[in-house]
């Protein structure tokens, strides 16, 4: 994502603009958007016109328009994000007050306004917000997946890309794979043709270029993680092997970058313990998704050998930050970006106040996970907040306080 322009006040009040150039992008401005907020883009809307003599026509017209937002509805798998809101501005086909549906997309410009208001209608561009705008742009120039993973099994594959901030099914390849049967020679015939089109697949979402004299050449290579149960992903290993070998010599650059990992099957759900794996840890130990994972992995042995330096849930973490406990010298509040996805406005005030009072007040360390990953999946099973404590503490029995 492109900053194009930014024009946020020390009131929090404010707009940037902001260009996307990846279907990633479409995830961040999923967080960053809120209803409330201000949108600005570019729409295409049917007018339809009625003539003198009763007859009506339609047309597209190509306009540029400013709603209220209302509603996002974002597609991950395709990385569409439909942001829904009332006209702010009249045009000569639309009036002020009117429902209208933009679509945003890639590389083209979109501004978001966020507002502070005196009524509680808005919160404008708090630290979570200016937090996950600097996750969306980037610097260093195009953001690429951590690593790729092909979940497969005979006749069945999934191409995923893990990024930094979600994990994303890029395409299902199936096809129909005779059984083995003894002195037939059906079966092998139908996986190479399997591992043909599941190999071209994988290289044209990798933008993979197998041309010897291209300057990518250079470019390093993801991780690619092969997963599968019996010997699948082993055997797709090997056409790879022999088609770097004979018919596609480019294709010695990706060997290196291969890994075979066992999966219980070839469906995504499997995803998650093939990243658990020694050899996945070990290979993505530098990435966030695996420093996400660590995190995850320490508080769950935290809780497991009943330290009492772990707590989770909305009330007994608040009440261990209210302690002190969540401070310098450790401490480390926990908390899914679900959270601050919240319609309700007091909702997200009052996580972004606990984030700020951790970080400003008390000195501890704070981590947003992405509900889109492992780590925060796992997370979300916990209430969507945790927290490792800087000491030991016993918790009141809060249920009974409510009472």
């Amino acid at each position: 994502m492109r900053c194009i322009k930014n024009k946020i006040e020390h009131n929090g009040s404010g707009a940037v603009t902001l260009c996307p150039d990846e279907p990633e992008d479409m995830w961040h401005a999923y967080n960053l958007i809120r209803p409330g907020d201000i949108l600005r883009a570019s729409a295409i809307r049917r007018v339809t016109t009625v003539q003198d003599t009763g007859s009506t026509s339609s047309a597209r017209v190509h306009l540029n328009l400013i709603i209220r937002v209302k509603n996002l509805d974002f597609d991950p798998q395709s990385s569409q994000l439909h942001v829904s809101g009332q006209i702010m501005n009249e045009t000569a086909h639309t009036k002020i007050g009117q429902f209208h549906t933009l679509d945003l997309e890639l590389n083209r410009n979109f501004t978001l306004e966020k507002e502070v208001g005196s009524d509680g209608e808005g919160v404008g561009w708090d630290s979570i917000a200016i937090e996950s705008l600097k996750d969306a742009v980037d610097e260093g120039g195009k953001r690429r997946a951590e690593a790729v993973a092909v979940v497969m099994q005979e006749g069945l594959a999934h191409i995923c890309f893990i990024g930094q901030f979600q994990t994303i099914l890029k395409q299902k390849i199936e096809m129909s794979v005779p059984r083995k049967r003894q002195g037939g020679g059906d079966h092998d015939k139908g996986m190479n043709k399997f591992f043909k089109v599941t190999l071209e697949t994988l290289l044209r979402q990798m933008e993979f270029n197998t041309s010897l004299t291209s300057g990518a050449n250079n470019e390093a290579v993801r991780p690619v993680l092969l997963a599968s149960p019996g010997f699948v992903a082993s055997g797709f290993q090997k056409y790879i092997q022999s088609e770097a070998s004979t018919t596609t010599p480019g294709l010695k650059r990706l060997l290196p970058s291969l890994v075979v990992v066992h999966s219980a099957s070839g469906y995504t759900n499997s995803l998650s313990e093939v990243l658990q794996s020694p050899a996945v840890k070990t290979i993505l130990a530098d990435t966030k998704y695996a420093r996400e994972t660590k995190l995850m992995d320490d508080f769950l042995e935290q809780l497991r050998k009943e330290t009492n330096k772990a707590t989770y849930g909305p009330r007994e973490v608040e009440y261990a930050v209210e302690q002190g406990a969540v401070g310098r010298g450790g401490g480390v509040l926990i908390v899914s970006n679900r959270l601050f996805r919240s319609q309700d406005i007091a909702e997200r005030k009052r996580w972004v106040s606990l984030v700020d009072r951790v970080r400003d007040v008390e000195g501890g360390d704070v981590r947003i996970l992405s509900s889109d990953h492992e780590s925060g999946k796992r997370l979300e099973g916990l209430g969507g907040i945790a927290a490792l404590l800087t000491f030991p503490l016993i918790e009141p029995d809060l249920d009974s306080d409510a009472e």
